[in-house]
């Protein structure tokens, strides 16, 4: 897998993930899957959707995460 997408969640990340820090991530990951750094530019639209799709879904994973002891570590900080 892609060694520069880093994990975005607590306790690795100490505060929530911008949304820079999220599209960076997706980029990331349709560039390893696609085989790209940059697309042609009639494949650049369907990049754009892939990376912006995926950036959707992390998000919203990153909102439906429970992290174990993260909400007793919030408190006491």
């Amino acid at each position: 897998m892609c060694r520069s997408i880093k994990t975005l969640r607590p306790p690795v990340l100490p505060e929530e993930a911008t949304e820079e820090e999220i599209r960076a991530a997706a980029l990331q990951y349709v560039r390893k899957v696609s085989g790209f750094r940059a697309p042609a530019a009639h494949n650049r639209e369907v990049f754009e959707r892939a990376v912006d799709a995926i950036a959707e879904a992390t998000a919203e994973l990153l909102d439906g995460l429970e992290v174990r002891g993260a909400a007793a570590r919030q408190a006491a900080g």
